[in-house]
């Protein structure tokens, strides 16, 4: 369940008001691509101009200008292309732009700030209505709503902040940085000073409009492509014909299948439930699922064999696909969409000469971590002496050797003597639908230690809404705007795996309100990497069944809760090691296919599992690592979760 946001901002042509007058700007912004512009060198005149701008501004300003003058004219060199206008044109807007004194710079900021976070504010409204439909479980999605969600209003706003020269003033006022100077500089910076890097920061690539657009449409069709991925699970049969699952039972692709896999520790079934399950992921992994099986309740599946027949009439529990009944597979779909979103964001390659791949951006830029010191991490994780002592504890309380299922080993949280289906019974009575939940949100946040007036305000400033798919948070651009909470509500009420989820988006909510929301400046808002937001998520969610008033914590729970933490660090450590992989794999083989791409990440998932969990578990070339959806449709999200 990840926290995402739209795209932070687009153009408003009012905002040049800043800058020269647009007339002028015009007679010396010839037009030419975006990617000519980005890619051309610096004019040949630049270096005469700079040394005079130098001379005169200092001369002006003082000299304790100089060191902020040189910076700018520097950051604004590296940008400025031909087709931004000739010599005349870029001496004239450093005379304009250049803020030679603290209170010009002061004003200049404080507008900035306030304009870009209106800005940035209607454009994610914007998007999110635009993705409504295929986000929410509003009904069916017409091939008009793929478009209206592919499309990406911001997507020329760095195009027409360079172009009406915004883009300028910000490089030419306020420091780009690299990650070695803020994690060298930074705990030394006021909160203005890291605003300002922030601020400096958005404009630090010059991407075409183009690419943007590239971006969001492969981030839009991944999104699409994991959000229908659902397996009917009463349709899946065993060698004698017997279904394990109740009807309606509806799970997605992987959030649902592996909280299966957690729900089942305890029932006379649960053992042939869970080795189903991960057939099922298996197949999703290799690709051998019957392209016929998803999200298609007309026909049955027997995982193992790999049989599909059509669904007798009298087992139906929703409309049959109109596609035949055979075990056709996927055609390596899932691996093509992982292509597509890799090939998109590649298109930033050129654009990002500090950060020149979408790997170094997620580390460096987002993350603020550099890359080897996360492996570092993961891979201590991995191969702590814990994880055996840890793994023999469980063999023992299940009494049966580990199964790679166990991977997600959820006995250390204390439930009780409830089932997944007295949950589910609790959790539908409560929450027939998001509404309920919405009301019952501030009682919710007191349970968790708030203030009644802070859990009224933050109830206020949070919507919740029935997903398509497993469930997300989306969060507010603007302080008058709301973060929104999606979670998978079923046409009968809420069951206890999206309540799990709910209260795990809540805990991004609340974040995203108080980041937002509380901070002194908007250009700081959020938090410094997903990993903190995802912390607390984790947080909210592991306290779930104490919101239903069927569990409180002692020492002993606070001790398995711990042990549950570590274990399921340790399994997302090697999610996260194989995805890192894979976009490693793809840069070096950037014309793969999508069956090699496949096979690549086959071979990957089995190397990590091979390294680190076969001595665990005892089995070799389990590729159940490679089954989570954020892998596909996430751009190397996961690191984030075991950082969390």
């Amino acid at each position: 369940m990840l926290a995402y946001s739209y795209r932070l901002l687009s153009v408003v042509t009012a905002l040049a008001l800043v800058t020269a007058p647009a007339a002028a700007q015009e007679t010396r912004m010839p037009k030419a691509s975006a990617a000519e512009a980005q890619t051309a060198a610096p004019p040949a005149w630049m270096k005469t101009s700079v040394e005079k701008l130098e001379k005169e501004l200092t001369a002006k300003y003082g000299e304790a200008q100089r060191p902020r003058l040189e910076r700018g004219l520097r950051q604004v060199a590296d940008f400025w292309r031909d087709s931004d206008g000739d010599a005349a044109a870029f001496e004239e807007f450093v005379g304009r732009n250049f803020a030679g004194d603290q209170a010009t710079l002061d004003t200049m900021f404080a507008r900035f700030e306030r304009l870009l976070e209106k800005l940035g504010g209607h454009m994610n409204e914007i998007g999110m209505e635009f993705r409504r439909q295929v986000d929410l479980d509003l009904g069916p999605i017409l091939p008009m709503d793929e478009v209206f969600a592919a499309y990406d209003p911001g997507a020329h706003l760095l195009d027409d902040m360079f172009r009406n020269k915004l883009a300028f003033v910000v490089l030419l006022n306020f420091p780009l940085t690299t990650l070695d100077e803020r994690l060298r500089e930074g705990d030394h910076w006021t909160r203005r000073q890291w605003a300002e890097v922030r601020l400096a920061q958005i404009f630090s690539k010059r991407i075409p409009a183009e690419v943007n657009q590239a971006v969001a449409q492969a981030a839009a069709e991944s999104d699409q492509y994991i959000a229908q991925y659902n397996i009917w699970m009463h349709h899946l049969v065993d060698g004698n014909g017997q279904r394990l699952f109740p009807p309606k039972m509806r799970l997605l692709s992987h959030w649902n299948l592996r909280d299966e896999i957690k729900a089942d520790y305890s029932g006379a079934d649960a053992l042939p439930k869970q080795r189903m399950i991960q057939q099922v992921m298996e197949r999703i992994v290799t690709q051998t699922i019957p392209a016929a099986v998803v999200d298609n309740p007309g026909v049955d599946w027997n995982p193992y064999t790999n049989e599909v027949q059509p669904t007798p009439a009298g087992e139906m529990d929703g409309p049959a696909k109109p596609v035949a009944a055979t075990n056709a597979p996927e055609p390596d779909t899932r691996y093509a969409v992982l292509l597509d979103c890799y090939r998109a964001v590649r298109k930033v390659d050129p654009y990002s000469p500090t950060a020149p791949t979408h790997i170094a951006r997620r580390f460096d830029e987002d993350r603020e971590i550099p890359e080897p010191r996360v492996k570092a991490m993961l891979e201590q994780v991995v191969s702590s002496p814990l994880v055996p002592r840890v793994a023999a504890l469980i063999e023992q309380r299940l009494g049966r050797p580990l199964e790679p299922f166990d991977i997600w080993y959820n006995g250390f949280r204390a439930r009780g003597t409830y089932t997944e289906a007295q949950l589910d019974e609790i959790v539908r009575k409560r929450y027939p639908t998001a509404e309920a939940y919405h009301a019952d949100m501030p009682n919710l946040l007191v349970k968790l230690g708030f203030t009644r007036e802070r859990a009224e305000y933050l109830a206020k400033n949070i919507v919740v809404e029935p997903a398509r798919g497993s469930g997300h948070a989306a969060g507010a651009q603007m302080r008058e705007a709301p973060s929104r909470l999606r979670t998978r509500v079923e046409k009968d009420g809420m069951n206890y795996k999206g309540f799990n989820i709910a209260v795990h988006e809540m805990g991004h909510n609340v974040e995203q309100t108080f980041s937002l929301k509380e901070v002194d400046h908007t250009l700081l808002q959020g938090v410094p990497n997903t990993a903190f937001t995802e912390a607390l998520a984790f947080v909210f969610q592991a306290h779930d069944l104490e919101l239903l008033g069927l569990a409180s914590p002692d020492a002993k729970t606070e001790a398995l809760e711990n042990l549950n933490d570590f274990w399921g660090t340790y399994e997302i450590a090697g999610v996260a090691l194989v995805d890192m992989a894979v976009w490693h794999w793809m840069y070096d083989h950037p014309q793969a296919t999508p069956a090699e791409l496949k096979a690549a990440t086959l071979e990957i998932s089995r190397d990590v599992w091979n390294r680190y969990y076969a001595p665990v578990f005892h089995k070799k070339d389990v590729v159940l690592l490679g089954v989570y959806s954020h892998m596909i449709h996430s751009f190397l999200y996961l690191p984030d979760y075991p950082i969390g």
